[in-house]
């Protein structure tokens, strides 16, 4: 019984439809990550159009690299911490933040607040106050009630 090697080579554009299929999947899939795959398949399919007797093997190392890659430059330079976002903040942390009132408060009538980034998911936010503030002025927050901020005027 021989034993033959079998070598298989993916063509150019076979890495370029799988690179298009990846990131055309990443529109029906927003999940962000499957476009890296398939730019790093377009990479390879530019790479084997160059040099064409690369190797399979070559040809899925450069990819699983270039796709990690991308993936990892990705979340390194788009961190998480560069939102501006205080959403899933916990109460005690929205202490002292600055809003604009969008609707007049005054002891015993709520009015509305605005801040410039979501405050614990969301922009606007029903408001308290033991003094009367009015539609354009600034306040800080002094404590979260529910889902009423208390504030004071700033």
């Amino acid at each position: 019984m021989a034993f033959y090697a079998v070598t298989m080579i993916l063509e150019w554009y076979q890495w370029a439809i799988l690179g298009v299929a990846l990131v055309v999947a990443e529109l029906l899939i927003p999940a962000f990550v499957l476009v890296w795959f398939g730019l790093g398949a377009l990479a390879v399919a530019a790479l084997v159009a160059l040099w064409p007797d690369i190797g399979l093997v070559a040809e899925l190392l450069i990819w699983i690299i270039s796709s990690t890659a991308l993936v990892f430059l990705w979340f390194k330079l788009f961190k998480p911490s560069q939102h501006k976002s205080l959403a899933g903040r916990s109460q005690a942390q929205a202490v002292g933040e600055v809003g604009l009132i969008i609707a007049d408060v005054a002891p015993f009538q709520k009015g509305q607040i605005r801040f410039q980034t979501p405050l614990i998911g969301s922009e606007v936010w029903d408001c308290i106050s033991d003094q009367l503030i009015k539609t354009g002025d600034r306040a800080k927050v002094i404590s979260v009630e529910g889902s009423v901020v208390k504030v004071a005027a700033e």
